[in-house]
């Protein structure tokens, strides 16, 4: 039997419906931009990227097809109006693909990391690569326009030092002195603050194009959220005499036509918010002082709340496409009796 007869496990099977749903909902976003961007650097990397997410899903539907595995519904044209104004900023584009370009490296080194079938590693491999690539690019183009955030530059270390007081870690006490924050702990702060702003745009910009009131509601819910966020990040940097992050023009128009379907927003709400939920989780594994830690895991239970109210909204709006599960062999019993 040769390798690629081999069944797909529950985690490559996962990683591939999971990759399905990411990418046929990023074709559909970024068709859109591709439609109304301007600026001759951004238009080629939107088509880029537009070209890494199709070429990676007429992939997915072949191993679908030839594994006689049903092709995920995911999104489709019918989820966008590319003829709607123009809602972003050429900025916000760029600035946009950047973060996903991100988010993208982590989810397809973590798939890669869960697949064994050489056929579905190759795969993976391949748009992890490119995925680096396109950050590469958005990269160089933010530094050439002026519009890359860097983190807060701090003096280098003369020599090397050591923890010698368990005073180190605390940081609960508000009338107490707390120590300076270190370089690892400036890092996450600085990227959550800045996910949190991009989240922040686009949960606004949904807000204005969707016609249903309660997804208004929930896209107004998740601004406010990522507003109270940013201030933290912002205020626990700046209380270390550390400069907090510029935006730059990573804006949005007031345009309210319709561009994208309810189900593609609250998708793509629901997978902002569980990439937000896994760099808390990071970011409070990586501190050392407690009072970052604690805000951290407070942060991410309002987070984990507000993924359960997306969730719960798309059920009922019957936009929640189930992933591929086993059987409940309980319940196949029960029915097996009744016959």
């Amino acid at each position: 039997m040769t390798e690629e007869k081999i069944n797909l496990s529950s985690s490559e099977l996962a990683s591939l419906w999971t990759s399905y749903m990411q990418n046929t909902m990023s074709v559909q976003f970024l068709s859109y931009l591709r439609e109304t961007v301007e600026d001759k650097m951004i238009s080629q990397l939107v088509q880029t990227a537009c070209q890494i997410s199709e070429d990676h899903i007429a992939k997915l539907k072949s191993i679908f097809q030839q594994e006689k595995i049903p092709i995920p519904k995911g999104f489709t044209a019918e989820d966008v109006n590319i003829h709607a104004p123009k809602v972003y900023t050429d900025i916000f584009m760029l600035t946009y693909i950047h973060h996903m370009a991100k988010a993208g490296m982590l989810s397809y080194s973590g798939f890669l990391s869960l697949s064994a079938r050489k056929d579905i590693r190759k795969l993976f491999n391949k748009t992890l690569f490119a995925t680096a690539d396109l950050f590469e690019q958005s990269s160089e183009i933010q530094i050439n326009k002026g519009v890359f955030v860097r983190s807060p530059v701090i003096p280098y270390p003369k020599e090397i030092d050591m923890v010698d007081d368990k005073s180190y870690f605390k940081g609960l006490n508000p009338f107490a002195d707390k120590r300076a924050l270190n370089a690892v702990e400036i890092s996450h702060l600085h990227l959550n603050f800045f996910n949190n702003v991009v989240g922040l745009k686009l949960a606004t910009s949904f807000a204005q194009m969707s016609p249903r009131k309660e997804v208004q509601k929930i896209c107004i819910q998740g601004k406010d959220i990522s507003e109270k966020h940013v201030e933290l990040f912002a205020v626990t940097l700046i209380n270390n005499g550390l400069q907090a992050p510029i935006d730059g023009d990573v804006s949005i128009t007031n345009s309210t036509a319709e561009v994208f379907s309810d189900k593609l927003i609250l998708f793509q709400l629901g997978m902002l918010t569980a990439a937000g939920s896994g760099n808390y989780a990071t970011g409070a594994a990586a501190s050392q002082r407690h009072d970052l830690i604690i805000n951290y895991e407070r942060l991410a239970m309002e987070v984990g709340q507000y993924a359960k109210d997306i969730g719960n909204l798309m059920v009922e709006l019957g936009y929640l496409e189930q992933p591929p599960g086993t059987l409940d062999k309980e319940t196949l019993a029960k029915n097996k009796e009744k016959h």
